[in-house]
């Protein structure tokens, strides 16, 4: 290359471009003039053949498309010249893929220089199709690799290079090598000398081992002896001595390999090995050298692993937890890291579980290390170490943890502290003050499944309540709690309350007057479990208290006429019964106890994604007997987890149906108003959120039409087609993870014990980019991998090849090309299948390629803004709507919602303060750049309802951005839906309370009517 002088004046060119577009055009002149020379064979002499070859390779490392002069670089391969043959290996490595189809004509040029005598030659051969060889070239060459390999004549260099291809032989195609035929091979290829042909040949063991081993149980013993000779250092030449420390690499992989073997049976050989563990334990120290501790903390850990695999004696397995204990300790976070995860991976081992106890206080202190990756490995090894015995103290001192771990923590610091305490409470009591303390602490990062069990053991066991009922009498007196202490103390209040009543401050006027207290602070799906409570206070209240009876129905008077159908629902139903005494006695009796059931907590602490090995916290957990009565809901069947059932204190059965019929309101249809003529049309109007006139079957389209909403939104994002029959579970809400995906461009998309699939995209114009990433999470290929895109009629979808395997702990990306065509919320789907072992996997996943990935967040000023809205003129280009059922938030809240999906907040334009200006602009082949504005007008006294108005010069446009708006802020509430959910068993029949009259001049009366 020195020597071509073009090629050195070609480059210094580049170099000298002031800006992109003149490195542009320098490239497209170059790229002009090798394809005329390429066409006139004439003139295209070897050289000159060899230099534009090497200019387009330097033009592909600039990252510019080189689609011509392939046949040319494979030609050179042919060459009888090294310098030739040089250029045209390297360039075809570099511009080809295993696929390509000129590879099919190399392949014999390649084998003649694999079976000829130039050594050199044989390197280039064996370096490209160990880059880049595929399924035929294993086929065809595999043989002659493999004689390569066992030649006694050849170089150890040749033979290197040998054992490696015939690795990436082997990851494409399985079958070229026999494990009949090749298992004595690779036995003779172990006694190699020269340790660069043995390291090379190990790599290739692990890889035959890994899917076969039972063949291969001749090179055990070798590998051991392989070990031995390591371990005393004989024969290990200096250039493989790295820091002292004999070739560390051959070292990890000669046990990795062992590690495939099940328990050696020979004595000799387990002797020998043990030996050898043994000596690699007492030998490994930190020192200051860096290199030297990553090289010998390397041999260590995969050290440990082999012990572990082994099961080796209790006196060894002390070693190692001391030598790990050791390791917790120091200074360096890299060591405190892997002693901390390998600790976790010996509670599979029973004689180290008690060994490892003595080291919990170092555990402990880990929990405030600066590093977030060592706190997380340390709270993982406390939540699996933990039994009866030590419970109490783990237990207490991931509380007073909470108080001081960031966020990102504490929702997984919460859910697993209470598990311990369920799993491992000396007495009930004590589990009752815990859970409270972690809600007190933590409230906002303790789930509803939290509270919930804490509900049914207190249920269930009749000497708890009275104390129960005492500690959350406590809690209410503190100024500001969280609302899920709010919950917790309002339904065992109103359930147990009544065995307080002789304690001061604790008569049923007093429980009513600290409760309603709260009300003001609570959201709306709290306020039915209050009405419930105050329900129960007033029938428990002995002697009768008519004070207390007249502030309670002053309650029920007041959300009689509340949005909200549930609340309205609970507040005249609970006036009619409380009028008729024996009825309300009946209807609001005392719970009855729960079935015995599996709990739920500990089945959803396994979906908390971690990247922390959780098979030995598995293990650990199964091993360990429980206090805790057993209660859960019964498995899903496709991972999305059914509704969980608890009491309701009123008694009424409320299923996830009526749930979430409750929670649905009937929304406003479209309005058909033209708009003002003054400077914003309607943006001055004041706001008035009523439903439009219409007959009652308007109204209950209306709430059909916002079930199927509710439903669509809410539905999992695998999609169901025919008989699901997985029996693989996924891990995490699937639904969740696609909705997030919606608001952000990168994520997981899907995972299971097996599989990981993430995302990551870049959107430009109605152009994106989504390349799928497909990460084995195992140590076996996944294999029958199919990847099919079923797109909809506004998307045009490309998705690149997905190889049919996956090799083990490997990760894949497959690029998908999307292109917008027009407006729709319709949404593509990824019928993914793989299979693993026996078992055939497939789930059909929502790609999140929505509509507003196609939107460019645009603010504008009043001079840009009011021009437009005025020429959008009423339907249908201009929609507005009313929309009911939006959860209750700030306008800041509100303004960061629209931001999320693209839709920007244009501050200052409208005169009221209460209401938001939105602008974007979206972007698809039809429509190309179309200006989007929306006005969402907000009631201060009511905010779970709003006027949305959405205009764009497309009719289709704006009213599918409407209804993705409306989509996105209905969707809020769903994950607390069915606050209070049924009891099992059938409830009593409720007496259903004569209908009021209905005044004409009260709104709030005919709103409620036609609710």
């Amino acid at each position: 290359m020195s020597g071509m002088r073009g090629l050195s004046v070609f480059i210094s060119d580049i170099r000298n471009c002031q800006n992109k577009e003149a490195e542009r055009l320098r490239v497209d002149k170059e790229l002009g003039n090798i394809r005329t020379c390429f066409k006139n064979d004439k003139v295209l002499t070897p050289y000159k053949k060899k230099k534009y070859v090497w200019k387009m390779l330097y033009i592909h490392m600039l990252g510019y498309d080189v689609d011509f002069g392939h046949m040319e670089a494979v030609s050179l391969i042919s060459a009888p010249k090294y310098p030739e043959k040089q250029v045209g290996y390297i360039v075809t490595s570099c511009l080809l893929n295993e696929n390509h189809d000129f590879l099919r004509l190399a392949i014999n040029a390649v084998r003649n220089d694999i079976i000829g005598r130039n050594e050199t030659f044989q390197c280039l051969a064996l370096t490209l199709v160990g880059n880049i060889g595929g399924r035929e070239f294993a086929e065809s060459l595999s043989p002659d690799v493999q004689k390569l390999l066992i030649s006694s004549s050849c170089r150890p260099l040749v033979r290197k290079k040998a054992a490696l291809c015939l690795l990436r032989l082997f990851r494409k195609n399985p079958d070229v090598v026999n494990a009949d035929g090749w298992a004595d091979r690779m036995a003779q290829l172990l006694d190699e000398r020269d340790l660069g042909v043995l390291t090379s040949s190990m790599s290739l063991l692990v890889s035959l081992v890994s899917n076969d081993y039972e063949g291969y149980s001749s090179c055990l013993p070798k590998c051991v002896k392989t070990l031995e000779r390591l371990a005393r250092n004989q024969d290990v030449p200096q250039e493989y001595t790295y820091y002292g420390i004999p070739s560390p690499w051959l070292q990890v992989k000669t046990m990795r390999a062992l590690q495939y073997f099940p328990t050696i049976e020979d004595p000799s050989t387990r002797r020998s090995l043990f030996e050898v563990l043994q000596r690699i334990l007492m030998g490994t120290d930190v020192v200051k050298n860096v290199n030297k501790n990553n090289a010998s903390h390397a041999v260590l850990f995969e050290a440990l692993s082999l012990v572990m695999h082994l099961n080796a004696e209790k006196e060894m397995m002390s070693q190692c937890v001391a030598l790990l204990g050791k390791f917790i300790s120091v200074r360096e976070p890299n060591i405190r890291y892997l002693g901390l995860e390998n600790m976790t991976r010996m509670l599979m081992i029973t004689d180290a579980q008690d060994i490892i106890k003595k080291h919990q206080p170092q555990i402990i202190t880990s929990l405030k290390d600066p590093d977030i990756s060592i706190r997380r490995r340390a709270l993982d090894l406390l939540y699996g170490m933990c039994d009866v015995s030590n419970a109490k103290g783990i237990v207490e001192e991931l509380l007073q943890y909470l108080s001081t771990a960031e966020f990102g923590m504490r929702e997984e610091l919460s859910l697993k502290a209470a598990i311990l305490a369920e799993k491992f409470a000396p007495d009930l009591s004590w589990y009752v003050d815990v859970i409270l303390q972690l809600i007190d602490k933590a409230g906002d990062f303790v789930s509803d499944d939290i509270w919930f069990r804490v509900v049914q053991f207190v249920t269930n066991n009749e000497d708890l309540q009275p104390y129960a009922a005492s500690k959350v009498r406590e809690y209410m007196d503190k100024i500001a709690i969280h609302e899920t202490m709010v919950k917790v103390s309002a339904y065992i209040l109103g359930e147990f309350g009544h065995l307080l009543a002789r304690r001061p401050g604790c008569s049923a006027r007093e429980l009513f007057g600290i409760l309603h207290e709260k009300l003001p602070t609570v959201s709306t799906p709290t306020i039915p479990l209050l009405l419930s409570t105050y329900a129960k206070l007033l029938m428990h209240a002995q002697p009768p208290d008519i004070e207390l009876q007249k502030q309670i129905w002053t309650v029920f008077k007041k959300y009689e006429s509340s949005i909200d159908v549930e609340i309205q629902q609970r507040a005249v139903e609970y006036f009619e019964l409380s009028k008729k005494g024996a009825a309300l006695m009946d209807v609001l009796a005392e719970m009855p106890k729960f079935p015995e059931r599996q709990s739920s907590l500990i089945k959803k602490v396994e979906d908390v994604e971690d990247s922390a090995d959780q098979s030995a916290i598995k293990l650990r957990a199964q091993q360990l007997p429980s206090n805790a009565l057993v209660l859960a809901d019964p498995q899903p069947v496709n991972g999305t987890p059914p509704p969980l059932k608890v009491p309701s204190i009123s008694g009424i059965k409320l299923d996830h149906e009526s749930a979430s019929q409750a929670q649905s309101q009937p929304n406003g249809n479209l309005s058909s108003q033209i708009p003002s003529a003054d400077l914003l049309g309607d943006l001055v109007d004041p706001l008035a959120i009523e439903a439009p006139p219409g007959d009652i079957s308007s109204q209950q389209r209306g709430l059909t039409e916002e079930e199927g909403i509710l439903d669509e939104v809410d539905g999992t994002a695998i999609v169901p087609v025919g008989e699901q029959t997985n029996t693989v579970e996924p891990i995490g809400n699937i639904a969740e993870r696609f909705h997030a995906l919606c608001l952000k461009d990168s994520g997981v998309l899907y995972e299971d014990p097996y599989i990981q699939i993430g995302v990551k995209a870049e959107w430009r114009g109605h152009h994106g980019r989504l390349v799928l990433f497909l990460g084995n999470k195992n140590t076996s290929a996944l294999a029958s991998v199919k990847a099919l895109i079923l797109p909809p009629a506004h998307l045009k979808l490309e998705l690149s090849l997905v190889p049919d395997t996956i090799p083990p702990r490997a990760q894949v990306q497959c690029p998908l090309e999307v292109m917008n065509i027009r407006p729709s919320r319709d949404v593509a789907v990824l019928d993914f299948s793989y299979k693993f072992g026996t078992s055939m996997v497939s789930a059909k996943l929502r790609l999140p390629a929505v509509l507003n990935k196609f939107l460019q967040p645009l603010q504008l000023t009043s001079e840009e803004f009011f021009p437009q809205w005025r020429s959008l003129s009423g339907p249908p280009l201009k929609l507005q709507e009313v929309v009911r059922g939006v959860r209750p938030l700030a306008l800041p809240e509100m303004e960061n919602l629209f931001n999320s999906f693209r839709v920007t907040i244009c501050p200052g334009l409208d005169p009221n303060p209460n209401n938001l200006v939105a602008s974007t602009t979206f972007y698809s082949e039809n429509t190309r750049a179309m200006l989007c504005l929306a006005r969402i007008e907000t009631d201060p006294a009511d905010r779970t309802q709003l006027r949305l108005t959405v205009a764009s010069g497309d009719p289709t446009l704006t009213f599918e951005l409407k209804e993705f708006i409306k989509e996105q802020i209905i969707a809020i509430p769903l994950g607390s839906r069915a606050l209070v959910p049924a009891v099992p068993g059938p409830a009593a029949p409720l007496a259903q309370p004569p209908s009021p009259a209905v005044d004409a001049n009260d709104p709030g009366a005919l709103l409620a009517g036609l609710l």
